[in-house]
């Protein structure tokens, strides 16, 4: 049982990533209109879901395991007796050797006058000029989850600003983060007409109206198309 809601977590985890990349796959199984935040909803509760049952039955069949692992072993010894010898450690003290005491007489030396110190210079305490930082732990948490982003598929700006707003992160927030990702949009773009390509086949001007419909610009879109040789 637990193998079987193990594949069934994977399946939820494909199908949620798919979801995500092109929620129109699931067009013949889900009816109305299907939506990114739609699909990560339905294969996002169904994989929380699966993988608590996996921890349930992951630790029952454990609890098994040490119940059985826990049984005493007993074993029946009749008349059996074994003597240990023991040993009886003899501790040698040793008596100190009495030492001689040597006495010398040092020669009486004069010493000269010590020269009288100089004064050591004043040292002056730099105060720390340097700027304060103003950015906030949401902007940080903002950064690092585009980041993330950037790193799973491509995203033009505004499609990344979005995703960043869909986890909740105010839009100024989310500005910040997609400003500061260190991303090249053109490489994002190119990135992504990759990912479609080996997803499925694509006219140029097909490729570049599904670019455009995720929010990279005209340029970037043909930037991307150029990249993947169309």
């Amino acid at each position: 049982m637990n193998n079987l809601f193990v594949l069934l977590f994977l399946v939820s985890l494909v199908c949620l990533v798919v979801g995500l990349i092109k929620p129109t796959a699931f067009s013949r199984f889900i009816k109305g209109e299907l939506t990114r935040k739609k699909i990560g909803k339905i294969f996002g509760i169904s994989a929380v879901v699966l993988f608590v049952l996996v921890g349930i039955t992951t630790d029952s069949s454990k609890k098994n395991d040490n119940q059985i692992a826990k049984q005493p072993i007993v074993e029946n010894a009749q008349n059996n007796t074994t003597t240990i010898p023991v040993v009886e450690n003899k501790i040698e003290v040793s008596t100190p050797t009495p030492t001689k005491t040597v006495t010398k007489t040092m020669p009486v030396t004069t010493k000269a006058p010590a020269p009288t110190p100089t004064p050591a210079p004043t040292q002056v305490k730099q105060t720390d000029t340097s700027p304060i930082s103003t950015v906030t732990v949401s902007q940080k948490n903002a950064v690092q989850k585009a980041k993330s982003y950037l790193n799973y598929t491509g995203f033009s700006h505004d499609g990344l600003v979005a995703q960043l707003e869909y986890e909740q992160f105010s839009h100024a927030d989310a500005v910040y983060g997609a400003d500061n990702s260190g991303a090249n949009w053109n490489e994002q773009a190119a990135k992504k007409a990759k990912s479609y390509m080996a997803y499925s086949a694509f006219s140029r001007g097909s490729l570049i109206d599904q670019l455009v419909y995720d929010k990279f610009t005209q340029a970037q879109a043909e930037y991307g198309a150029n990249a993947v040789g169309l």
